[in-house]
């Protein structure tokens, strides 16, 4: 059983990314540094919105390299391009990959919301494809994503990844949230604690929003 990788919100933007360009541009891929900074601060399709420098971009990458979750590839000898394993490991089909992107790129969402948001990752036939393959996910050994009950303002559930924390607006209710959450604990503890640890985060940014 492989035990789930725990990221953190840049790392969760660099894979995001990549997997997003592996997909949408695949003549491009993969990705220069350049070209993997400009994905991880882009206006659209982003939760938040980031605007990372070189540095962050770079020094991410390179601790995912070292956990195996990029390959670093060379053209010509020259330039140096990145190539996300995370479907790999994960052993993620093409639906699975398409959803986990929108996921880590956007926070939480709604099926309905995935489904628009998946269309040039992968043609979900309809909304019911996919809650099913966000079930297929929650339902591993290791769930990958987690339902969250509908809470005021919400017009349907949402659905986290488990990967690490999730963002959602709310400013100093987002940070306190952020604050409480050990991201050594999951590592340390397993995957319960990773999960519930993740939840706790969510949950607690969540309330604090709607008060």
């Amino acid at each position: 059983m492989t035990e789930l990788p725990v990221l953190d919100p840049a790392e969760q933007r660099v894979l995001g990314s990549l997997m997003e360009k592996q997909r949408t541009v695949p003549a491009s891929y993969p990705l220069s540094l350049n070209s993997l900074r400009t994905a991880c601060n882009q206006s659209t399709s982003r939760d938040p919105v980031v605007s990372y420098d070189e540095s962050t971009v770079e020094e991410t990458a390179r601790a995912l390299k070292a956990r195996g979750l990029i390959r670093v590839v060379r053209e010509g000898g020259r330039v140096r391009k990145f190539h996300q394993t995370l479907d790999e490991v994960l052993r993620l089909d093409r639906d699975e990959h398409a959803l986990l992107t929108v996921l880590l790129l956007r926070g939480a969402q709604s099926a309905g919301e995935l489904r628009t948001r998946t269309e040039r990752l992968h043609a979900f036939s309809d909304r019911a494809a996919v809650e099913a393959c966000l079930a297929r996910l929650a339902g591993r050994e290791e769930a990958l994503v987690q339902e969250l009950a509908k809470r005021p303002g919400w017009q349907d559930p949402r659905w986290i990844h488990l990967l690490g924390p999730v963002e959602i607006p709310g400013g100093p209710a987002e940070s306190a949230a952020h604050a409480a959450l050990d991201l050594d604990a999951p590592t340390t503890e397993g995957a319960e604690a990773r999960d519930a640890a993740v939840l706790a985060y969510f949950e607690g940014a969540a309330q604090a929003a709607t008060r």
